[in-house]
């Protein structure tokens, strides 16, 4: 049966229309799904204006992105999550520098939250 028929039948029988099965719209923001029959990509950056590129590549690249970080307008838990990103992500080139620099930031940016 077509959705139509369904809700003519529903009506017919007096029961509500709310209980029928909605169609599930696309999500306004990203969940890394692709929802079934949506033209939307995995992954993609829906708003690349708001990105924080992080650089690691020398202990320079992320103490200029740390100094970044603690001055952008981003909620506590963002700053947060963009410097855990950089640490991770030199941990695993064996960058053990560029990773406690990273650390250092959060436990500054940590501070800082925690006296206001």
């Amino acid at each position: 049966m077509h959705r139509e028929q369904l809700l003519n039948a529903v009506s017919a029988a007096g029961l509500k229309r709310n209980n029928m099965p909605k169609k599930k719209r696309d999500p306004k923001v990203g969940t890394g799904k692709k929802p079934k029959g949506s033209s939307r990509r995995l992954y993609t950056d829906e708003n690349p204006k708001d990105t924080v590129s992080i650089k690691f590549k020398t202990p320079a690249d992320a103490r200029a992105t740390v100094a970044k970080v603690k001055r952008i307008s981003k909620p506590y838990a963002r700053k947060i999550q963009i410097l855990t990103v950089g640490e991770q992500r030199a941990k695993v080139m064996g960058k053990a520098q560029v990773a406690s620099i990273f650390r250092k930031g959060k436990e500054a940016i940590r501070k800082a939250n925690k006296k206001k």
